[in-house]
């Protein structure tokens, strides 16, 4: 199965993760099918937070991908951000 799910990066006490379509059985840090976006929870000020490519999310998701639970979360924030 195919899905969608953050992939951890960045150096100790500091997190950054890309949001990753890959495959469930696939370990976390492997490879992915493909990079459709990212997630910085420590931005500063001037640093963009959220950054997610919706049409592709869209097209996997209707291919039958299934988004994690805390990326079905940040996607629907991002939606909720993006139309406001």
């Amino acid at each position: 199965m195919v899905t969608i799910r953050l992939t951890r990066r960045g150096a100790r006490n500091q997190p950054f993760y890309h949001v990753v379509v890959t495959d469930s059985r696939k370990r976390q840090g492997g490879p992915s099918l493909e990079h459709v976006g990212f997630f910085n929870p420590i931005a500063g000020k001037n640093e963009q937070k959220i950054r997610l490519d919706l049409p592709r999310i869209d097209y996997w998701v209707g291919k039958g991908a299934q988004p994690s639970e805390r990326v079905a979360t940040l996607v629907a924030s991002y939606r909720k951000q993006a139309t406001a």
